[in-house]
C-alpha cells in the first residue's frame, strides 16, 4: 500500500512537471507570434520569478522559523555571477530562437545541451573520460545531424541561436551543480538559488535587450506607444503568465527531485521531449521526415545511455560511501566483525556435524 502511494505521488509530480515544462515551451512559441520582443519578455519573467521566490522564502521562514541562506557580496559576485550570466543568456537566446524555429527543431537542438554539459563536466573534472561517454557524445551529435539534415522547416539563424543557448546551457548547469554542491553557501534549495540569481540574470541580459529591442519596443504599439489600456493590460497579463510558468517549472523540478530522485527527473525529461515532438506535429503542424524521426531516436538513445550511466555511477558511489562510513565507525566495524565471527563458528559447527554423519 505504501509503495502504491509513493508511485501515485511520483506520477502526480511528473505530471505537474510536464504541465509546466511543456506549457512554457508552447507558451513561448504562441506569444512570439504576436509579441516579437523575446528579450523583454525574458526580463519580465525574471522579475516575476524573483518576486515569487522572495515570497516563497518569506513563507518558508514564517512556517519553519529558520533563517534562509544569504550570500555575502564577495560570494555573490565571485561565485553566483558566472552562473547567473550563463543562465540569463541561455534562457534569453532560447526564447529569441522561437522567432525563427519550430518547436520540434527547438526541442531537438536543445537536447544537445547534454553534449556541452558532458564537455564542461570533463573540463571541470566532474566526470572522467570513458568510452561510454564518447559513445553518448557520438549518438547525440549524430542524431542532431540526422534531425537537421534536409529539414524542410530549417532556419539557420534560429538553429544557431538554439545551439549557442545549448552551449551556454552546458556552462550553466555545470556551474549550477558546483554552486549547489558547495554546502557552505547553503543554496541546495532551488528557491534560494533562484532568488539569488535573478537580479544578476536581469543585469546580465539587460544590455542585450537595450541594443536589440530597446528602441523598437519604445516605438511599438504593442507596448510603450499603446492606444488602448485594455490591450496593454491583456499583454502584461500574458507576459506575467510566462513568469508564473517559469517559476512553476523550477519549483516542480525541485519537488520531483526531492520526493523521488534526479534519475526520475532525467527519465521524465526524455519522455517529455517525445510528448513535445508529438504535440508539435499534431497541434502546430510541424513537418518531420522519416530521417528526422530516426535522428530523434538516435539522439534519445544517447541521452538514455547517459541517464543509465549516471544511475550506475550513483549506485557505485553510494556503496563506496557506505563502506567508508562503516570503516570509520568503530562500533559498526566491531559489530560487523562479531557477525563475521559468528558466521564462521556456525560454518565450523555445520562442517563438524556433517563429518559426524
Amino acid at each position: 500500500m505504501a509503495a502504491l502511494g509513493r508511485a501515485a505521488l511520483a506520477a502526480a509530480l511528473v505530471l505537474l512537471y510536464y504541465g509546466f515544462s511543456i506549457g512554457i515551451t508552447f507558451y513561448n512559441k504562441w506569444l512570439m507570434k504576436s509579441f516579437r520582443f523575446p528579450l523583454f519578455m525574458t526580463l519580465l519573467h525574471l522579475l516575476v520569478i524573483f518576486g515569487l521566490s522572495a515570497l516563497a522564502r518569506a513563507l518558508a521562514r514564517c512556517c519553519t522559523g529558520r533563517p534562509r541562506a544569504e550570500l555575502s557580496w564577495s560570494d555573490y559576485l565571485r561565485r553566483a555571477a558566472p552562473t547567473a550570466l550563463s543562465t540569463s543568456l541561455d534562457i534569453g537566446l532560447s526564447n529569441w530562437s522561437f522567432l525563427y524555429v519550430t518547436v520540434s527543431l527547438y526541442t531537438m537542438t536543445k537536447s544537445s545541451a547534454v553534449l556541452f554539459i558532458l564537455l564542461f563536466s570533463l573540463l571541470f573534472k566532474l566526470e572522467e573520460v570513458r568510452v561510454a561517454l564518447v559513445l553518448v557524445v557520438l549518438l547525440i551529435a549524430g542524431g542532431l545531424f540526422m534531425f537537421t539534415y534536409k529539414s524542410t522547416q530549417f532556419n539557420t539563424q534560429g538553429f544557431m541561436l538554439v545551439l549557442c543557448a545549448s552551449f551556454l546551457g552546458g556552462i550553466r548547469w555545470t556551474l549550477t551543480q558546483i554552486l549547489m554542491q558547495k554546502a557552505e553557501l547553503g543554496l541546495q534549495n532551488p528557491i534560494d538559488t533562484m532568488f539569488h540569481l535573478q537580479p544578476l540574470m536581469f543585469l546580465g541580459l539587460f544590455p542585450l535587450f537595450a541594443v536589440f529591442e530597446g528602441l523598437p519596443l519604445s516605438v511599438s504599439e504593442k507596448l510603450f506607444r499603446f492606444h488602448e489600456a485594455g490591450v496593454l493590460f491583456s499583454l502584461i497579463g500574458k507576459l506575467f503568465l510566462g513568469g508564473i510558468l517559469a517559476f512553476g517549472l523550477g519549483f516542480s523540478e525541485f519537488l520531483l527531485v526531492s520526493r523521488t530522485s534526479s534519475l526520475t527527473l532525467s527519465i521524465a525529461g526524455i519522455f517529455k521531449e517525445i510528448c513535445i515532438l508529438l504535440l508539435a506535429t499534431r497541434v502546430l503542424g510541424d513537418h518531420l521526415s522519416l530521417l528526422n524521426w530516426l535522428g530523434f531516436a538516435v539522439c534519445l538513445s544517447g541521452i538514455s545511455l547517459h541517464v543509465i550511466l549516471k544511475a550506475i555511477n550513483s549506485k557505485g558511489e553510494k556503496a563506496l560511501k557506505l563502506h567508508k562510513e562503516a570503516s570509520s565507525n568503530p562500533d559498526l566495524e566491531l559489530l560487523l566483525r562479531h557477525t563475521e565471527c559468528g558466521e564462521e563458528e556456525e560454518e565450523e559447527e555445520d562442517v563438524g556435524t556433517a563429518q559426524q554423519h
